[in-house]
């Protein structure tokens, strides 16, 4: 029976609620960034390339057939990703509330503070 329970406190976790959670949004803005790679920025790059298809980029090596063109498409995809997650996530960042600093309480004096502080008052006491 701890078996069960161990594994029902770990799965209402906040931790692994919000990691499922972020899961199915980044499968959802993953389908948005594909299409906008895909539908979008793909072709623009394909005019300014001279209409050349990544996909289609490919060696025959003897009887293998290398797509080379294929990684290149992943590889922009990534990147065009990984730019938008950041700008995402630097967006959500400046939204957030930095919390204020609480004012610093006026330090202990040191021992040495305290024993000149002495020092000086019996200074003045002796003029």
């Amino acid at each position: 029976m701890g078996f069960v329970k161990e594994f029902k406190e770990f799965a209402v976790k906040g931790n692994v609620m919000d990691m499922a959670v972020g899961v199915i949004i980044g499968g959802a803005f993953g389908k948005i960034v594909t299409s906008v790679v895909d539908d979008l920025l793909m072709p623009l790059v394909g005019m300014l390339t001279g209409g050349v298809n990544f996909t289609d980029l490919s060696v025959k090596v003897g009887e293998a057939t290398l797509k080379y063109g294929n990684l290149i498409q992943n590889v922009l995809d990534f990147l065009i990703v990984a730019f938008c997650i950041f700008l995402m996530v630097k967006g959500i960042n400046k939204l957030k509330k930095e919390p204020e600093p609480e004012p610093e309480a006026p330090a202990e004096p040191s021992a040495e503070e305290k024993l000149l502080t002495e020092i000086r008052d019996l200074l003045k006491e002796k003029k």
